[in-house]
């Protein structure tokens, strides 16, 4: 028996997932008991953290991550709907699209890894109502480690991504 497809509100509601601040809905579902001390970690972390923490996320059709960065490496994985683009801008400021999705026929992949001080952000890929994620983070996420960008600021850091980087901030 085949199941009809569910919608976005669906998960939202099945998942309990809340408004982001960089855009789209989530829920924390994981975060390590285990905790490594400010002394054991690279200079950006200014405190203990968290071993790992992960999210379900969750972006519809006209929703979008805005570009933001972290200081710790973070592991996309695909769970259902329709694929999401994650751009990442590296430090040196090269430019990579990733496709998460389920159809490697059309280079998508089921998980990506965006590296720790990159600029990132994320949307439905043209023609998708929505994509259901999650996304681990290690050493976990703390909202201390974030930075949401400031549009005119990367764009004059990475002018040769300016149109996206404008398109994508807030």
């Amino acid at each position: 028996m085949t199941r009809q497809r569910v919608d976005a509100a669906y998960w939202i509601d099945r998942l309990q997932l809340t408004a982001h601040v960089e855009g789209g809905a989530f829920r924390e579902i994981y975060r390590s008991d285990l905790v490594l001390p400010r002394q054991d970690l690279p200079a950006a972390f200014n405190g203990d953290r968290s071993a790992s923490t992960s999210i379900y996320f969750l972006l519809a059709k006209g929703q979008f991550s805005a570009f933001h960065r972290i200081a710790a490496d973070e592991v996309w994985h695909f769970y259902y709907g329709d694929p999401l683009l994650v751009h990442e801008i590296t430090p040196d400021g090269q430019l990579t699209t990733h496709r998460l999705g389920s159809n490697p026929e059309n280079g998508e992949s089921f998980q990506t890894v965006v590296k720790a001080g990159s600029w990132f952000a994320s949307l439905p890929s043209p023609g998708s109502e929505y994509g259901l994620v999650g996304c681990t983070v290690a050493p976990g996420f703390d909202f201390a480690d974030f930075e949401l960008a400031d549009g005119a600021a990367l764009s004059a850091e990475f002018p040769k991504h300016a149109e996206l980087i404008l398109q994508l901030t807030r």
